[in-house]
């Protein structure tokens, strides 16, 4: 049974699985092998690139040799020439070929750019009224139809531009520019160039007068000897004070800090101790320890000045501060001052 049915469907002819190649229409292997096989002996003929390449070579001595006539405005062999040469290109398979076409290319290319340079079109002159015109409808403008707008000149009647119309030209001219426009000044630009720089006049310098140069040293030598002599008095009334108060007890030393300062005023303290300095640089008087190993000050005889000298004594620096002026003050227990205040009446009383 299995048999004849396997028998059965072999030799039944079905639809198109029995039908042949030739019978449904189909191409044959053979003929498209055989026209791929003459195409590529085609491209590799000698004898067709020796063409081919000879054709190329004609085209290039025919533009060299007739150039001037090829920029004649009347004459279209340029025109032929590219033609031919398009034709050419369909054929170009190796690199020698597109070579001598990238050279007929540039001949061309040359001779096209010198021939429209010479072309003097007419009618090619900007006319900036029309220009302006072909702006305004292009931005929309909306002009009025009452005649009596007219202008004197004989122009248009008055109109409005629409909010966009601006908007409508940029779109229209952002084609055109690839980088964004160069700004210019509606009124006019600027002028790069910068002002000449003005004339200086200079001015003559008056001359001093005589009086002038006599009284300005004069005021300068008054200041310096009213504040040198001011010093020496204060310098004179402290060492009045200083042998006053050694002549009442000279057993009893005189506490250095008890003599300069002014529990009443840390500024009259510190004048006390720069005026007494003076005292002490001229050796007029003289400062020691005690048995307290304090500082203390006594006035030095005329006759002892001269005989200890400058080689022997030494210098030191008392500084002074309102911190330690008033711990100085409450250790001590001073409360009235040694050295009174000028112009007071203790003070004209002891002078």
């Amino acid at each position: 049974m299995r048999k004849s049915k396997g028998s059965g469907e072999e030799s039944r002819p079905n639809g198109s699985a029995g039908r042949s190649r030739t019978e449904r229409g189909e191409p044959e292997e053979d003929e498209t092998a055989s026209s791929s096989v003459d195409m590529e002996e085609e491209d590799n003929d000698p004898a067709r690139r020796r063409e081919i390449r000879s054709k190329y070579r004609d085209l290039i001595n025919s533009v060299q040799q007739n150039r001037e006539d090829m920029l004649s405005p009347t004459n279209n062999k340029l025109t032929e020439v590219l033609e031919e040469a398009n034709r050419l290109f369909q054929d170009v398979r190796q690199a020698r070929e597109a070579a001598l076409d990238a050279q007929l290319l540039v001949l061309a290319t040359d001779l096209g750019k010198e021939k429209a340079s010479q072309l003097h079109a007419e009618g090619s002159a900007f006319d900036p009224s029309a220009f302006a015109e072909h702006l305004l409808s292009l931005m929309g403008l909306n002009r009025l139809e009452e005649e009596e707008d007219e202008d004197e000149n004989g122009h248009g009647a008055n109109g409005y531009l629409p909010p966009d119309a601006w908007q409508r030209l940029a779109k229209r001219a952002e084609c055109c520019f690839r980088t964004a426009p160069s700004f210019h000044f509606m009124m006019g630009s600027f002028l790069a160039e910068p002002p000449p720089p003005k004339q200086r006049v200079e001015r003559q310098k008056k001359a001093p007068t005589k009086e002038a140069k006599r009284i300005m040293p004069t005021q300068l030598k008054k200041m310096e000897e009213s504040h040198q002599e001011a010093t020496e008095k204060e310098v004179e009334r402290i060492l009045g004070y200083l042998r006053s108060y050694y002549a009442d007890d000279p057993t009893s030393p005189i506490s250095y800090h008890e003599f300069v300062i002014d529990p009443t005023s840390f500024s009259r303290t510190v004048e006390n101790m720069f005026h007494t300095s003076f005292l002490i640089r001229d050796g007029l008087a003289r400062m020691y320890l005690d048995s307290d190993k304090l500082p203390g000050i006594a006035p030095v005889e005329e006759g002892e000045v001269e005989a200890g000298g400058s080689s022997s004594r030494q210098q030191c620096i008392v500084s002074i501060s309102p911190k330690s002026w008033k711990e100085t003050i409450e250790a001590l227990d001073i409360t009235e001052p040694l050295i009174q205040a000028a112009g007071s009446q203790s003070d004209s009383s002891k002078s």
